[in-house]
This record gives structure tokens, C-alpha cells and sequence, in this order.
């Protein structure tokens, strides 16, 4: 069994969590919208930084040790998420059925638009990871469990997790601020849409909203947090039993269409990660 212990990197994360909290969350407004970046995208950012080969702070080994231990840490999460369910229960039956309905928008829009999106620009196996869900903590633990943190699939939940951590917020916000604008909307369906599971991109949004919307801001904030509960409690189960079948089904019968990487590759590729 590969030693998961090493003083470097458990220091290391220690500082980039020290300096991350340090920042804190900044709010500035980009005329359209107000973006809000939060600790983790500090973390992230250093945390690439420090990781370049060129610096020769981490080894290979470090980086290995960090890649199990960060499995580990997603099925603690998982169970942390467990135990808000029963708490919680109030909440979920007050939000009513239409925060609830909302849930199957945001995993059929990741599937029935980015599948064939990934495949056509050569994804394999990491299309399932990368397009089930919008790739949160919670979704990464459904992942790494069924599939390992390594796998094609697991690389491929874990770099739309990262991207949506750097770009979501900004990406997010700014959409937000163009729908709102337009008045098309109730505010309070755009609260409910602004609760995807991820809570930088969640104040993101519930931020540009405002904007917009100053007068229904209390409203905004309680239907947005309400919406970004169901669906990390609700949205994980969603997405074991609903989304994840249903993207392994759709990925067997669009990839030989769609792709593009030669099949014996991919299978080279999965014989490599074991």
C-alpha cells in the first residue's frame, strides 16, 4: 500500500490554506456584473504554481501521495454532506417542488450539450467525468469512487472542477448579469437558477443578480441558498442514479460517431491507469 503521509505536503497545505483565508473573499464589480473570488481560488492558483516541474518543490512522489489523499478527502466530504440531510429535511420541504424540478435543468444542460461537445473535440472516457454533472466536490466523490481519482474518467471531473473553480465564478457572473439585464426573467427564477451546487459560483451569480434586481435582494439571497442545498443534497443522488447512467449510455452509442482519439489509443490509455 503507497505511503499516504509526507510532512512537505501536509505543510505545504497548511500555508496555502493560512495565505487562502488571509486573501479572503474579494467582491469587485466589472461594470455587467460583480465577481466574487473566493479563498480556494487562491489556493488553487499557488497550489499550480509551487506544482511546476521547473521549481523542483514537489516531486513526482509528492504529487502522487496528494492525488490519494485528495480521494480520501472527497469521501469525507461526502459523509460531512450526510449529515446536513436530516437537518435539513424543513428546508427542502418549504423551498417546494419547483427548486426541486429546477435540479434535472442543470445536469441535462452538462449532458445533452457537453457530451457531444467533449467527444468532438477528442475526449474519451473523460467526457463521462467531465460532462455527468458540473463537476463539485460532491460530484468528484461519486467519481473517484465508482471509477477511481486516476481514471480517465476521474482526470476528467476533476480538470472541469478546476476550471469551474478559476473561470466558473467570473464566467458565471457575467451570464448572469447579460440574463438579468435583459428583463426576460423573474428574479427569482434567476435565484433559483443561480444554485448550481457550488458556492463561489452561487454568490457570483446571487451578486450580479442584485445588481440588477436590488429591490428583490433578500428574496434573491433565500431562494438562490435554498436551490444551491437541494441540489448538493439532492443533486447527488440525482446524479448516481439519473445522470451517470444516462451519460454511460449516451457516451456508448454518440462516441463511436463523435469521437475522434482512435480507439486503440483509449484503450492503450486505460490499460496504462490500471
Amino acid at each position: 500500500m503507497q505511503r499516504l503521509f509526507s510532512w512537505k505536503i501536509h505543510a505545504l497545505v497548511l500555508v496555502l490554506v493560512c495565505v487562502a483565508e488571509f486573501i479572503g473573499q474579494k467582491n469587485f464589480s466589472i461594470g455587467i456584473g460583480t465577481v466574487a473570488l473566493f479563498p480556494m481560488l487562491y489556493a488553487l492558483l499557488i497550489g499550480s504554481v509551487i506544482s511546476l516541474p521547473s521549481l523542483k518543490i514537489l516531486s513526482e512522489k509528492n504529487m502522487n501521495i496528494a492525488a490519494n489523499i485528495l480521494g480520501i478527502s472527497f469521501m469525507l466530504f461526502v459523509a460531512k454532506l450526510g449529515t446536513l440531510m436530516g437537518p435539513s429535511i424543513p428546508k427542502l420541504l418549504d423551498a417546494g417542488f419547483s427548486l426541486t424540478f429546477q435540479e434535472f435543468g442543470h445536469f441535462l444542460g452538462t449532458i445533452i450539450i457537453g457530451l457531444p461537445i467533449a467527444l468532438l473535440i477528442g475526449m474519451r472516457r473523460e467526457a463521462i467525468g467531465a460532462t455527468f454533472s458540473i463537476d463539485r466536490e460532491p460530484n468528484l466523490a461519486i467519481i473517484a469512487e465508482k471509477y477511481g481519482a486516476d481514471s480517465p474518467e476521474g482526470r476528467g471531473a476533476l480538470g472541469v472542477y478546476v476550471c469551474g473553480t478559476l473561470f466558473g465564478a467570473v464566467y458565471l457572473s457575467v451570464i448572469a448579469s447579460l440574463i438579468a439585464s435583459t428583463g426576460f426573467f423573474h428574479p427569482i427564477s434567476l435565484a433559483m437558477g443561480a444554485g448550481v451546487g457550488s458556492g463561489s459560483m452561487m454568490a457570483a451569480m446571487t451578486g450580479a443578480i442584485t445588481a440588477i434586481y436590488p429591490e428583490s435582494g433578500n428574496d434573491i439571497a433565500v431562494f438562490a441558498g435554498a436551490a444551491n442545498l437541494i441540489t448538493t443534497i439532492v443533486g447527488t443522488f440525482v446524479c448516481i442514479f439519473i445522470s451517470l447512467p444516462l451519460t454511460n449510455f449516451l457516451y456508448k452509442y454518440l462516441s463511436p460517431i463523435l469521437g475522434k482519439r482512435p480507439e486503440n489509443q483509449e484503450s492503450s490509455l486505460e490499460k496504462l491507469n490500471g
